[in-house]
């Protein structure tokens, strides 16, 4: 799945220049993209407030551009006609000065909070923009459901829809797009991918960082904001799309929104199957943790919550009755970046086999990409012993970062990465009756220790049982080998 290189000039006009995002993620992510396609012809412009000249700038898109991979040979033809200017991003003839600066087709995006993204947007609607011009923003889209239908409408009235490059960089992410791939090019899973075969799926995004020092967002976000309406929803559409006739960007849109339409916490009950809790101090990997409300910036009065988990279901023929769970928190003990697919057991089991054999479960591993199997076959020793095994097969490592892969789709004006403003708007609609319940403490905030596993009971004893074996297998990798086998851990109980 990747595009045809192109050498046509671009200019990425970076609104909010100065900002971490830019440093820490666009730019070496476009370094990450020349690595790969160095004869790009890129002119970075920069623009905000900050207190930078160009020669500072250029300094800083060189040393970023090499941080991401691109050669000292391209990194520094790419700074070398790079720009910096000083602005009011909201003032209309400082942006029609930065649009006039551009060469070739424009590419505008936006480093910006959403709510200073919406106020230049009214800006940018009074200019004359060049025809090609194509915007790409940030998540969060808006921060409800009617903030993100007005948002788009502001957003249409300066380009057409399909100029505007909604970036989830989760849909970057190598192993994510091999959902696709792995769906619909093979033959054993196709028949099997539905609610006759699989019993439950879970989404999980654990993260072993804590806060980090982005109280200034995250404090007003929380886990269910920031990760599960916008990177796991997308992630879920994926998997449980209809099947797809072609790598169509309209096509994809058409079926990620189809699974999101159908899509509602399980009950419609936010009070049963919306969870969410925050961390204390602990520790992790040996390196102390303070307890969230304790860390710099965090307001404890807000009830943010750290980790969060949301059981849904999608009402159509294909998943009728299957718990989707979608969890994401951080500070925790061992990250778990994962889709599980549980299988429903066999229908019948000869009589006279003893051991384990519960359900077989698939694994995806997203970081480090890894695609596992679990298994019930004969033990060791006595033929009629079962015993589950755990066959394991190790993706190719990415070209390039997930920010550099929405960057080349970005620059060369493909969809496919990008999430369409219909999407945007369901998956608040999805985790609204959440977020009130929250809001309204309808659903008690729990504790979890700084580098334990979250609060006890949230997952089931299987998937506690995947997560540990999984750790153990990253931990234990072994470069060169790309299939293995193991003895998974029993589960708990």
């Amino acid at each position: 799945m990747t595009t045809k290189q192109t050498t046509k000039s671009v200019t990425f006009l970076i609104l909010g220049a100065g900002g971490d995002l830019t440093q820490r993620l666009l730019l070496p992510g476009l370094g990450s993209l020349l690595a790969v396609e160095s004869d790009r012809e890129v002119q970075v412009i920069g623009a905000d407030r900050a207190d930078l000249t160009t020669a500072s700038f250029r300094a800083l898109v060189r040393d970023r551009l090499k941080k991401g991979g691109a050669d000292a040979k391209t990194a520094g033809r790419i700074a070398g006609k790079a720009h910096y200017i000083k602005a009011d991003l909201l003032d209309p003839s400082a942006l029609a000065d930065l649009v006039q600066a551009a060469e070739g087709e424009l590419v505008v995006y936006f480093a910006l909070p959403p709510a200073i993204s919406m106020k230049v947007c009214a800006q940018l609607e009074k200019l004359d923009l060049p025809a090609s011009t194509r915007l790409g923003l940030e998540k969060p889209f808006g921060a409800d459901e009617k903030s993100a239908r007005q948002f788009n409408k502001q957003l249409q009235r300066v380009v057409d829809e399909d100029r505007i490059f909604r970036v989830d960089h989760f849909l970057g992410v190598s192993t994510v797009l091999n959902l696709i791939g792995m769906r619909f090019a093979n033959r054993m899973l196709q028949p099997i991918w539905n609610a006759e075969h699989i019993e439950r799926v879970e989404i999980l995004y654990d993260e072993d960082l804590a806060l980090e020092g982005r109280a200034g967002y995250y404090d007003q976000a929380g886990a269910l904001r920031d990760m599960l309406q916008s990177h796991l929803l997308q992630i879920l559409a994926i998997f449980a799309m209809e099947p797809i006739a072609s790598l169509d960007p309209q096509e994809l849109a058409d079926l990620k929104a189809q699974v999101l339409r159908a899509t509602h916490i399980w009950e419609n009950n936010p009070k049963e199957y919306a969870q969410r809790a925050r961390y204390t101090a602990g520790s992790i990997n040996g390196r102390s943790v303070p307890s969230y409300v304790k860390e710099k910036g965090v307001e404890s009065s807000r009830n943010t919550e750290t980790l969060a988990q949301l059981t849904v279901q999608i009402d159509n023929n294909r998943w009728a009755g299957v718990p989707f769970v979608l969890r994401s928190g951080k500070a925790m003990g061992a990250p778990r970046k994962q889709v599980i697919v549980y299988f429903r057991d066999v229908p019948h089991l000869p009589k006279g086999f003893i051991g384990d054999h519960t359900g077989d479960a698939m694994i995806i591993d997203l970081k480090p990409g890894r695609v596992s199997f679990k298994l019930s076959m004969n033990a060791e020793g006595d033929p009629l012993d079962l015993e589950q095994k755990t066959l394991s097969a190790d993706l190719a490592g990415a070209q390039m970062t997930a920010y550099g892969e929405v960057l080349r789709y970005l620059m060369d004006d493909n969809q496919l990465l990008s999430v369409r403003a219909d999407s945007a708007e369901l998956c608040w609609k999805i985790v609204a009756p959440a977020i009130k319940a929250f809001e309204q403490n309808l659903v008690p905030i729990q504790q979890y220790k700084a580098g334990s596993d979250g609060p006890e009971g949230w997952l089931a004893d299987d998937s506690v049982a995947i997560g540990q074996e999984s750790a153990e297998l990253t931990s234990t990798s072994n470069k060169g080998r790309t299939a293995r086998t193991t003895t998974a851990r029993p589960a708990k109980g």
